[in-house]
């Protein structure tokens, strides 16, 4: 009899796609089917090839990964998903689960609005009325995390500008001279301002980038108050902030810059900006990290997807022989 293996999210979660195959391939050289239709209809390891070759068409467009983020950021979507990699449902099934949820939805609407999305970017399948996640699918509900909570706080159909700016934040806070590298210079101030909005991005105060330095001028030629003189000689020659400059002296932040302004009259101090810089926020580090943990389990699948390819040309270059 054929050897029915376990679907492949109840596989080793460490296991990529690739060693997952093989490791199905392996099981089932020692399977002996009654019939090709058997093998067909019951054996996993054809069915996650055919899965394969349907996700290679999908993943090989370059804007695959847009497609994916957008497909994802909406709750209700994200709650079929979640339903179907539980078990199948029909279109009824789905709509009562959204309604548990709190969203309501005719059944044509969850048919073109959420269905189909979740399909094209292959994260779901249907048969014979009924829907599922896909063992794509089911890996990247697994990896979801907290992209839940963000998934109407980021905007729907987009080029994805935020997703793009928050991976590269993950190396480390950027300027914005260096976020207008990495996405349209039109686009920066508008995308700032949604990440922003949604706590995922910080950047420090107007004072956090103004620092105080001490001049050549020799202080010896101009008389200083107790006070100045103190704001004088905490003042660093690398360079200070106001905030630190009225912590080390135990001033208000208001007299510090009084006393700031007397000294550079005096010639004594000058300031220099450095340029603000935008880091991720807690909830950004996990959002980030989630979207890049995604993005590898695509392009991994991709990887094992253009491996079935390559096999199913080189089959058939064999056959026609």
């Amino acid at each position: 009899m054929i050897t029915v293996l376990s679907p492949i999210w109840k596989t080793e979660k460490s296991l990529t796609l690739a060693e997952t195959l093989k490791s199905f391939e392996a099981r089932c050289m020692n399977c002996t089917p009654l019939s090709p239709l058997e093998c067909i209809n019951r054996c996993q390891v054809y069915k996650l090839k055919n899965e394969l070759r349907h996700l290679w068409e999908a993943i090989d467009n370059p804007n695959y990964l847009k497609e994916l983020f957008n497909a994802l950021k909406n709750d209700s979507r994200l709650c079929i998903l979640k339903a179907i990699s539980k078990g199948r449902h029909s279109v009824s099934q789905l709509q009562q689960e959204l309604k548990k949820a709190g969203h309501s939805h005719s059944q044509e609407n969850i048919n073109i609005e959420y269905l189909h999305p979740l399909i094209t970017a292959g994260l779901a399948s249907v048969s014979q009325d009924k829907y599922y996640a896909t063992t794509f699918g089911m890996r990247i509900v697994e990896r979801l995390g907290c992209f839940s909570e963000f998934a109407d706080k980021l905007p729907s159909r987009s080029e994805c500008y935020e997703e793009t700016l928050l991976q590269s934040l993950l190396s480390g806070p950027k300027t914005f001279k260096e976020i207008k590298a990495s996405i349209p210079p039109k686009e920066v101030s508008r995308t700032l301002k949604r990440l922003r909005s949604a706590s995922v991005i910080k950047t420090p105060d107007e004072r956090g980038y103004v620092f105080f330095f001490k001049s050549k001028r020799d202080r010896n030629k101009e008389n200083l108050t107790a006070t100045e003189q103190e704001i004088y000689d905490v003042v660093a020659d690398g360079g200070i902030t106001a905030g630190k400059i009225a912590k080390k002296t135990g001033l208000c932040i208001r007299r510090t810059y009084k006393y700031i302004r007397s000294l550079k009259g005096k010639k004594l101090v000058f300031t220099r900006r450095t340029p603000r810089t935008y880091g991720l926020t807690k909830k950004g580090e996990k959002l980030a990290s989630v979207m890049l943990d995604l993005q590898r389990i695509v392009e991994a699948t991709w990887n094992s997807s253009q491996q079935v390819m390559q096999e199913s040309k080189l089959t058939a270059t064999v056959g026609g022989y």
